[in-house]
């Protein structure tokens, strides 16, 4: 994708003189003058045989080709609702090139019958940063599902997954939206078709019924709504559909409790899946593998062409905000937003060039002078900087204890020593010698992944996971309330400072290589008070005056070679997953890597682009 980054372009809203809402660049009205949700009931749900098709399934996933105003999907909501034979889950993929904004959103809402309201208000509500990518937004508790892809339709269907058993094809006409109806895209829809997937569109041209038909549809015509003869329905043909499929019920083994597993065991145990985490560090509680880690933060990186890690964090930093909001409040994000300062003058230029080249939209991150810096953490600081307004500070050791704390979650203070195939499942031995059956099993147990992976199969077959190696290092504790120093936000440059939590302000933090223990020292504080003073601007023999008791936490980060986090399904091992490599980024890796394996075993629409899932996949 970097090398051909485009910024994203949002939609303004705009209306014809019938008041129906009209496109500028396409010169076209977003739904028929005689009612988007009549247009919605008609082309698209009786098009595609709803509610009928999808009455007795734990599932069914719609994908839309043009989100628009989003009238279609409240359509397919309202009539899942009312219908009392609905599917148990219901998700929907929609691409949008040109989203429109929460506020306009609202204002084009207000016109929306009555009954549809709420539903509307709960849509902008959660309404995404208009950013490139994948967003998930999740309602009715979880069962009913829209990921949403922003960028334009030719690049991002190439990087959706999903099981697709319903398309409504919504663009604006062929003739000033060809990529709308190519067969290129169709190509693409029927490589996310599950078999007897069918499809529905207002538009009846020859062109676009040859292209569905040369993709694989067999094609036929039916009355059409607001004054037009015919419309399209389509049936994909016997033999097509390789979409995703969930799969069994059977239970998950997650192999560590630390931020990769313990995301892993959320994710799955919030879809009803039976999860067992084994780890030897639960015998003494389910926050124990960084029992005394105070706070921890959570901050997106931004890249000027923005390659995979910095789409990477994008995607993990808004996937942990949204995912974690439910939990307790010890335990939940806190929303800070984190400033990133500069160092000098070449830093400065470099990341004014990026944000004008990305052009992001301020509410996820803008410059920030050396004055408004101060007045946003509070302190006076003479360094410019750039602001994530997403920026989080986390406490790692309750964040564990409730992402643990669930009904379908059984923590077991045992070290799994060997793996085995059985059958279409796995065995896994304990160290006492018991024995735990699993149709998948996850190994997020860090640098040890390597070694209990290759008790069931050849690990040179994974070169990079096979060649990572662990780094120790340490935060330190510092009470600077007394001296003024307390920041407002998360501060980061070449270490970061944090808010207090208990009275404590946690500066960090080192890397050691070829560590023979990961402790917390001397030369550790002072390292980190140096790089604590120099974000501060001020002495570091001053900021080791703010020292608690020499108190602080340390622990090791597991790398692999690019230092990029290693989740995904290990290769012709069907069951087998890995979470490891998550390097000092283990909290922004962790709610996302659950989500996606998580959706992968339930048929969901993927949470992640497939690029990116290729950049962490274990090799």
């Amino acid at each position: 994708m970097s090398g051909r980054y485009a910024p994203l372009v949002p939609a303004s809203l705009s209306f014809d003189a019938t008041g129906t809402p009209f496109s500028e660049r396409h010169q076209d009205v977003y739904h028929a003058r005689q009612g988007a949700m009549d247009q919605a009931r008609h082309v698209f749900l009786r098009g595609n045989g709803l509610p009928e098709r999808w009455r007795g399934k734990a599932s069914f996933t719609v994908c839309e080709t043009g989100f628009g105003l989003g009238r279609n999907f409240l359509a397919l909501w309202q009539a899942w609702r009312d219908d009392p034979q609905r599917c148990g889950r219901l998700h929907m993929l929609s691409f949008e090139a040109h989203p429109f904004s929460a506020a306009d959103l609202a204002i084009a809402s207000r016109g929306l019958p009555a009954g549809l309201h709420e539903a509307a208000g709960q849509l902008v509500q959660a309404w995404p940063v208009l950013l490139p990518g994948v967003h998930r937004l999740e309602f009715e508790g979880g069962r009913l599902t829209l990921t949403l892809v922003f960028g334009r339709i030719e690049h991002t269907a190439r990087e959706a997954q999903a099981g697709v058993d319903a398309f409504f094809l919504d663009g604006f006409a062929p003739a000033g939206n060809p990529e709308m109806w190519s067969p290129a895209l169709f190509g693409q829809l029927v490589r996310l078709a599950r078999p007897g997937a069918t499809a529905a569109t207002w538009c009846a041209s020859g062109e676009v019924r040859r292209a569905l038909r040369d993709a694989g549809f067999l094609v036929g015509k039916a009355p059409g709504f607001g004054g037009k003869w015919n419309m399209i329905r389509a049936v994909l043909r016997p033999g097509l559909g390789r979409g995703l499929l969930a799969a069994g019920p059977g239970p998950v083994l997650v192999v560590g409790a630390g931020p990769a597993g313990a995301g892993m065991a959320h994710a799955l145990a919030a879809r009803g899946r039976k999860v067992l985490v084994a780890d030897p560090v639960l015998a003494q509680g389910r926050g124990a593998s960084h029992r005394g880690h105070l706070a921890a933060a959570l901050t997106p990186l931004v890249s000027r062409d923005d390659d995979l890690r910095a789409r990477l964090s994008r995607a993990g930093v808004l996937r942990a905000l949204h995912r974690w909001q439910s939990l307790p409040e010890a335990a939940r994000p806190r929303r800070l937003g984190t400033v990133e300062l500069l160092r000098d003058a070449a830093q400065e230029e470099q990341r004014r060039f990026t944000l004008e080249t990305l052009s992001f939209p301020e509410e996820w991150v803008r410059w920030m002078d050396a004055g408004e810096v101060s007045r946003r953490a509070g302190l006076r600081l003479e360094r410019p900087g750039i602001f994530f307004a997403d920026g989080q500070l986390v406490r790692p050791e309750p964040l564990l204890e409730a992402l643990l704390e669930h009904a379908c979650i059984d923590c077991r203070a045992t070290r799994i020593q060997r793996l085995q195939r059985d059958g279409s499942g796995w065995l896994a031995r304990g160290e006492d010698g018991e024995v735990f059956s699993a149709a998948t099993v996850v190994l997020a147990n860090a640098s040890d992944a390597g070694a209990l992976l290759s008790t069931c199969m050849d690990l040179s077959r994974l070169p990079k996971l096979e060649s990572g190696w662990r780094l120790a290092g340490q935060v330190s504790y510092f009470r600077s309330a007394a001296a003024g120093h307390d920041p407002a936000t998360v501060l980061s440059a070449d270490g970061y400072w944090l808010p207090e939590v208990e009275g404590v302000n946690v500066g960090g933090s080192t890397y050691l290589a070829n560590a023979p223990a990961s402790e917390v020292t001397d030369d550790g504080h002072h390292a980190i008070a140096e790089q604590v003073a120099g974000m501060l601007g001020v002495g570091a023999g001053r900021v080791e005056g703010w020292l608690d008791e020499r108190a602080g936490w340390a622990g090791w980060r597991a790398v692999v070679a690019g230092r990029l986090p290693v989740f995904g399904p290990v290769s012709n091992m069907p069951g087998l997953w890995l979470a490891c490599a998550y390097g000092s980024r283990g909290l922004t890796w962790a709610a996302l890597a659950g989500d996606l394996l998580a959706a992968t075993l339930e048929g969901e629409p993927l949470p992640l682009e497939r690029s990116l899932q290729a950049a962490v996949a274990p090799r």
